[in-house]
């Protein structure tokens, strides 16, 4: 898998209005197709700001289950 490709893959969806925040992992799997279910499971809590393993934060909490890009974007995405 490419660097930072789901990660590309949100932002893009984000910035073509196809994935509107605050989004769900239902939101993200229909706007975002063709990724595996692991990712859609885990990808976006993983990532989350506060994440107990320190992954990098992608993704403000603002809900349950609802979740919103951090800005500026990572990686010079």
């Amino acid at each position: 898998m490419a660097d930072h490709m789901v990660y590309r893959t949100i932002i893009n969806a984000v910035e073509n209005e196809s994935l509107i925040e605050p989004f769900t992992r239902k939101d993200f799997q229909l706007a975002c197709p063709g990724l595996g279910d692991g990712t859609y499971q885990a990808f976006l809590p993983k990532h989350r700001k506060g994440n107990p393993s320190r992954t990098s934060e992608l993704f403000e909490m603002v809900g349950i289950g609802k979740y919103r890009l951090i800005r500026p974007f990572l990686y010079d995405l």
